[in-house]
């Protein structure tokens, strides 16, 4: 899943970039409004944590222009913590609100309860042939066995999981599991996929993953 931070505090939004890229998403910061509608232009998001203080206007005004342009995900992360504040961010398109000081914990909680409510998400553990994975906890089953996988191969996993007999593009999961860093022209998503491959096989050597050539992947129920 990729997200989209738009703080203009340079190390919360570094403190929440690293956090939440060691909870499994792809992370892009923006540290003002017209960043983030400019980045949001470009790359398809899950979820846009937004500040309403923004240095070039008021946060509110920037979730109704997302709001208008996308069903994405919206969770508000800023200091105004009266009920009125609360009750204007929700108004404005917020689909949640919290309020600064926060526990990065309840923030993974809010954004995994806010992915869960997109039909696209799937159900909280993912299943398909012998395959199981936990969102929540990162865990990954092949037959009872647990499977120790890289941040990004979870990824490419969730992601796949969740769209069982889907072809995926390789173009679709760099945009929802690497972030903007990512090098479109590399072999990154070929390379991530081959090894979680063979990591998800069976022990008959029956893999999960479909390459189709030139066209991207599909999750098989094997």
């Amino acid at each position: 899943m990729r997200l989209l931070i738009v703080e203009d505090e340079a190390d919360l939004a570094s403190a929440l970039r690293t956090g939440l890229s060691h909870a499994g998403y792809a992370v892009d910061t923006a540290a003002t409004g017209a960043e983030a509608l400019t980045k949001f232009g470009v790359h398809a998001y899950d979820l846009v944590v937004l500040d309403l203080n923004l240095p070039d206007g008021d946060g509110l005004g920037l979730c109704r222009r997302i709001r208008a342009a996308s069903g994405v995900r919206i969770l508000m992360l800023t200091a105004r913590a009266s009920l009125a504040d609360r009750v204007r961010g929700l108004d404005h398109g917020a689909d949640d609100y919290l309020v600064k000081p926060f526990a990065l914990a309840e923030l993974l909680a809010r954004i995994r309860a806010l992915l869960r409510r997109d039909g696209d998400c799937g159900e909280p553990v993912l299943r398909a042939g012998g395959l199981e994975l936990d969102p929540a906890s990162g865990e990954v089953r092949r037959d009872g066995v647990p499977i120790s996988l890289t941040r990004k191969e979870f990824g490419v996993l969730r992601y796949l999981m969740s769209r069982p007999g889907k072809l995926v593009p390789a173009e679709e999961l760099l945009e929802h599991v690497w972030d903007e860093f990512a090098n479109p022209f590399t072999e990154t998503v070929r390379v991530t996929v081959g090894t979680l491959r063979r990591k998800v096989s069976s022990a008959e050597g029956r893999a999960p993953i479909e390459t189709v050539i030139g066209r991207g992947y599909r999750l098989v129920q094997r």
